[in-house]
């Protein structure tokens, strides 16, 4: 493909990229924003709390 054929189609695929990401809005609920919000919670409780390895490495 010849790079000005390129060029001009990735600026049109890029044009149609942005005006979709434009429009598109996420659904938002508190019911949603709550429980993402208690799943990073116990996300990071649980690697606070992670066992320590058994054995620590030794050197040679």
């Amino acid at each position: 493909m010849h790079h000005d054929v390129h060029a001009i189609l990735h600026t049109y695929r890029s044009a149609e990229l942005r005006k979709q990401a434009a429009e598109f809005t996420a659904p938002r609920t508190r019911l949603r924003s709550r429980m993402g919000w208690v799943m990073v919670e116990v996300g990071l409780r649980l690697a606070q709390n992670a066992p320590a390895p058994a054995r620590a490495a030794r050197a040679a």
